[in-house]
């Protein structure tokens, strides 16, 4: 069973599905939908339609340049059956699809650090231009200090009426 490809958009085409356009000098075209047969019509460039992964790859939002996209290249010449052949095939695929994944995944890591570093920059930013808003953990702490000895002194005013208050009381109790 041969899976074809859309000219537009690049997605799978099963047998039985899609459409096929030839052109006057023989070129065939194959659309998975309409969607992409009427874009190709409108002369609708895939590299500037946002949904069409030729726009993601010219993007740099898909992996483009990849040693493991060389095995899925379209080979027209006939290999002969060997069923060796076949199940070391099979088992490459396999391995091939898990780095595939891996290195899709590394990249998309990669796209959204840069997001992060942006946000980090524009953060840094943001406190340069309202530094005056923010308070530093040292004049905190100097404040704290201060209101603390506000407290003590304060204490200290209370505490030395009350004690004149007994004295005055113990000298009044003497006289009697």
């Amino acid at each position: 069973m041969r899976i074809e490809r859309c000219f537009f958009c690049s997605s799978t085409i099963y047998p039985g599905h899609g459409i096929q356009f030839v052109r006057n000098d023989c070129k065939i075209f194959k659309f998975c939908r309409s969607k992409c047969h009427r874009a190709f019509k409108k002369k609708k460039n895939p590299r500037k339609t946002r949904w069409t992964k030729a726009f993601r790859k010219a993007a740099g939002k898909e992996l483009t340049v990849d040693p493991a996209f060389e095995f899925e290249k379209r080979r027209n010449t006939p290999v002969k059956y060997s069923r060796e052949l076949w199940e070391k095939t099979v088992d490459a695929i396999k391995r091939i699809d898990e780095i595939k994944q891996k290195r899709e995944a590394q990249h998309i890591l990669k796209r959204l650090q840069k997001g992060v570093e942006d946000r980090k920059q524009m953060d840094r930013k943001q406190i340069q231009k309202s530094m005056h808003m923010l308070k530093s953990p040292a004049a905190k702490l100097s404040r704290k200090g201060q209101q603390l000895m506000e407290i003590e002194e304060h204490s200290d005013y209370e505490e030395e009426p009350e004690a004149m208050m007994m004295e005055a009381e113990v000298g009044d109790e003497g006289e009697e």
